[in-house]
């Protein structure tokens, strides 16, 4: 039996800031209703905050779990518009993203603040899924692995015991949101380098997802590959069929 077939697999949807109660109503609706074949913990959405409400009260019971798309460092305290592990954790969220690309670019987040982040979730009992990812311009000067190396080196640091509780998500930064994806082989090259950073650490059977324009059409070729667990996917998590698709393969 290969290592990657006794990993479980996961995908999990990137909701980002879309969604209406009304929208959400029918979408979690027919993945509730889609997923019921699925085992639990096969599939996950990752909702803004302020549908965490909702997303319980429709997926609880069934085999989708979810979470939120970021999570603070503090526990508590006067920190405006943060939103602490232990809230998600009322709300029985089971993941919480931390690092993804767009958090990083746009507030600025870096690699040592991602792994408190990671750290907190941890603490409440959360998943944290950590993204990691090259830009097209760092892509192209041949710099991939060492800035998947430089991210991941701090969320290592707090040990074998913590990361083995955590899933990582390579999402190449320039694949995201624009229609182009890793081929299969280019994302397998970059996942076989975080094994090998996880199994250092002894820590190889943490689940690896892929995450940039994951659809229907690409995602059997994906997970076909030895060190790709799953997928973090954005924009076709927000049609049910196509979601259900993903995950189907």
């Amino acid at each position: 039996m290969s290592a990657s077939s006794t990993r479980s697999r996961l995908v999990l949807g990137n909701w980002k800031m879309h969604g209406s109660l009304a929208q959400n109503a029918s979408l979690l609706e027919a993945l509730r209703d889609g997923a019921a074949s699925f085992g639990p913990g096969v599939v996950g959405v990752c909702v803004p905050f302020p549908y965490l409400a909702q997303t319980q009260s429709v997926l609880q019971g069934s085999p989708v779990a979810w979470g939120a798309q970021d999570v603070s460092i503090h526990a508590s305290g006067a920190y405006t518009g943060e939103v602490s592990a232990a809230m998600l954790s009322d709300f029985s969220c089971r993941w919480a993203l931390v690092g993804h690309s767009e958090r990083r670019t746009y507030h600025g987040e870096s690699s040592e603040v991602v792994a408190q982040k990671a750290a907190a979730a941890l603490k409440q009992g959360l998943t944290p899924v950590v993204c990691v990812g090259e830009t097209l311009d760092q892509q192209t000067a041949g710099q991939t692995s060492q800035v998947i190396a430089d991210q991941l080196a701090p969320v290592l640091a707090l040990g074998a015991a913590e990361v083995a509780k955590m899933v990582i998500a390579y999402e190449p930064v320039w694949a995201i949101g624009t229609g182009r994806t890793a081929s299969p082989e280019q994302a397998q090259a970059v996942h076989a380098l975080i094994r090998q950073s996880l199994s250092a650490l002894g820590c190889a059977q943490v689940q690896v997802l892929y995450g940039g324009s994951v659809k229907a059409s690409n995602a059997a070729s994906l997970f076909a590959m030895p060190d790709i667990d799953g997928a973090l996917v954005g924009g076709a998590s927000l049609v049910a069929s196509e979601f259900l698709s993903i995950a189907a393969a």
